[in-house]
């Protein structure tokens, strides 16, 4: 299963700030951004994704998150 959320992350510092932080808590998924992207992508792959715990580690760094539809 894939999800994709739009963010407003801008830098690849914050990108490397909340990936790790999804890493630790989510080691089964496969995270990563596309900071091109107009939508700053945050593509979380596997099984078990949990949206809102997601979203909420996000919004907890200062950042907006939400699912891309």
């Amino acid at each position: 299963m894939v999800e994709v959320f739009k963010t407003n992350v801008q830098k690849k510092a914050e990108s490397k700030m909340i990936l790790s932080t999804l890493n630790e808590t989510f080691p089964s998924l496969k995270v990563n951004f596309d900071l091109d992207d107009p939508d700053k992508i945050l593509r979380v792959e596997g099984h078990d994704i949990k949206l809102k715990e997601i979203i909420h580690l996000t919004n907890s760094k200062g950042f907006e998150c939400e699912i891309l539809k």
